[in-house]
């Protein structure tokens, strides 16, 4: 009994003395995303594969959760789509018998971005000459590697983006250009009549049907936009006498006596003979309309009468105007809070008129205020007008006041450039000019997101406008698109950083409202010619420039006022 009491006691200090080993636990999930920075992007009704590397799994479990605390998934992998564009945090979380690990991740949802085109001018068809050259240059909006293909009557005959169509065969051809991107496609389709000289159309234009003009000036009248006139010879008619015949188009009329004035203009060649008919009104001798300044008299405008800028990146932003009458409450209302009016590309323009006649004293008459800084300026060309006819409005004749480049070989005189609506919102405008040249004023989306750059109170899916073409002075310095520089003239435009007509020396880097000062003595006729006026009524402020600076955009001429210097110096 006593050996057995002693032989239990051993036992039960045996196990006392022997301790057990404790359980390992494995280190807690490690999850390596396979995005640096976090962030995914796909588009919508895509399906994107988030597939992290992990270490010390042990049997892990998974659970990935969004923002809203909605599980969506348990897998190591997350398949992930959605239809709606936007934002979207996920946290993966991996759990095992160590521990559990969480990442927070993003994905970016977008919106498919098919291409898209524009080609201008071609919604109507095209007629060309026979064995003339026709190049057809669509912009094409992709973000994505973009493939290309031009068919005549179904039959693939390019893959090149630009297309050099051939005009050697007679008759009507279907063209359809198409364009293809991982997202989408879009195609354009149109025809091409290339037509013997008989058979392709005359044009010309006319500008106006009425003119008016004060006794003893002498005005210009000619068609503009003339094609195929071929061997024409032109024959001006003034109250059925023949006063002109030749191969020039324009006329130079020399009012001699006030009154109406029937004027007939025949166009005839080889193959047809067409006429249209003008009217002359010879106003009263320069003073018959002037309207002193008197002690009431504002030196500052009082009235839009025209607003129609080129397209650009401010027009229709923060603004709806789908009449001219709209958009000139829209203009006079910013300005008359010193706010700037954009004018868009070339030739974009405003018109304005005073309560009195500005006079001509051969000094600064006039001073015209934009936001011009030493690097940053986008000239405006200057027009003046005196109501000839006096019924208060702006339809008698335009002088240009000369600048430093005016008569210069580079300065472009009746310059005229077309711009077409876009087929489709947030497009590029494509343009075409009267120097066989064209290009675009680019959608800026990052910066002003509006459907359209083309103005909502232009009815027309094409329209002109003329003026003088300065030479741009514009270049990236930077040499990589980052510091675009917009030199300056040296005087005689508005918005431009001059030595001389902005009399100060203020370098205005802040952008602010700053004046140019302009002289009546300064404008000239149709020819070169000094116009001599004593007084003006109307003034037109017209971008000068064709040009665009990179991400900048276009170049265009800011008009903040317009004011009556005489009253001020």
């Amino acid at each position: 009994m006593e050996r057995f009491i002693i032989l239990v006691g051993i036992t039960l200090l045996l196990a006392c003395c022997t301790k057990k080993e404790p359980e390992l636990l494995p280190s807690p999930p490690t999850i390596i995303l396979d995005s640096p920075t976090s962030i995914y992007t796909t588009k919508c009704g895509r399906e994107i594969i988030i597939a992290p590397t992990y270490e010390n799994l042990n049997d892990a479990t998974f659970e990935w959760i969004d923002d809203q605390g909605n599980l969506l998934g348990t897998d190591s992998l997350l398949h992930f789509s959605t239809t709606e564009i936007g934002r979207y945090f996920i946290t993966i979380k991996a759990t095992n018998r160590g521990g559990s690990t969480e990442e927070e991740l993003r994905v970016d949802v977008l919106a498919l971005t098919p291409p898209t085109i524009s080609l201008a001018g071609v919604s109507d068809g095209l007629k060309v000459l026979q064995h003339s050259s026709l190049e057809l240059s669509p912009d094409v909006a992709s973000l994505l590697e973009t493939t290309y293909s031009w068919n005549i009557n179904n039959n693939e005959v390019s893959t090149e983006k630009k297309f050099r169509f051939p005009t050697e065969e007679l008759g009507e051809f279907q063209v359809t250009f198409s364009t293809h991107n991982e997202d989408g496609k879009d195609s354009i389709s149109f025809t091409i009549n290339v037509c013997s000289a008989d058979e392709i159309d005359f044009k010309w234009a006319f500008l106006q049907e009425e003119y008016n003009v004060s006794l003893n000036r002498t005005i210009r009248l000619m068609p503009v936009d003339i094609e195929n006139a071929f061997d024409a010879t032109f024959t001006w008619r003034v109250n059925g006498e023949t006063v002109q015949q030749s191969e020039k188009s324009a006329f130079a009329f020399e009012a001699e006596t006030e009154g109406k004035h029937d004027v007939i203009v025949e166009m005839k060649n080889q193959h047809l003979l067409v006429t249209h008919q003008l009217t002359v009104n010879v106003c009263p001798p320069e003073g018959k309309y002037k309207r002193p300044a008197s002690a009431s008299s504002s030196a500052l405008w009082n009235k839009v009468y025209e607003f129609l800028p080129a397209p650009g990146q401010f027009v229709n932003e923060n603004y709806t105007a789908t009449t001219m009458e709209e958009a000139c409450d829209y203009a006079q209302k910013r300005m008359e809070q010193t706010a700037y009016v954009s004018l868009g590309g070339f030739g974009g323009y405003i018109i304005v008129g005073f309560d009195h006649s500005v006079e001509n004293d051969g000094d600064y008459n006039l001073a015209i205020t934009g936001n011009a800084f030493d690097g940053s300026s986008e000239p405006g060309i200057v027009w003046v007008m005196q109501d000839e006819n006096g019924d208060g409005l702006p339809n008698d004749t335009w002088y240009e006041l000369a600048g430093s480049e005016y008569g210069k070989e580079e300065t472009w005189q009746d310059y005229a450039v077309t711009y077409y609506r876009p087929n489709a919102t947030k497009q590029p405008v494509q343009w075409t000019d009267n120097h066989n040249q064209s290009g675009s004023i680019d959608y800026l989306g990052a910066f002003h997101k509006q459907d359209y750059y083309y103005p909502a109170w232009v009815a027309e899916n094409s329209y002109t406008l003329r003026g003088t073409r300065l030479q741009a002075r514009n270049y990236d310095k930077s040499g990589n698109g980052t510091y675009w520089i917009n030199g300056s003239f040296d005087w005689g435009y508005v918005d431009n950083f001059s030595s001389s007509d902005r009399l100060t020396d203020d370098i205005n880097y802040n952008a602010a409202p700053a004046d140019n000062h302009f002289k009546i003595s300064n404008a000239k006729t149709f020819d070169g010619k000094d116009a001599n006026l004593k007084y003006i009524d109307f003034v037109k402020i017209q971008v000068g420039t064709n040009a665009k600076s990179g991400w900048l955009g276009e170049n265009s001429t800011e008009v903040f006022g317009v004011k009556d210097f005489n009253l001020l110096k």
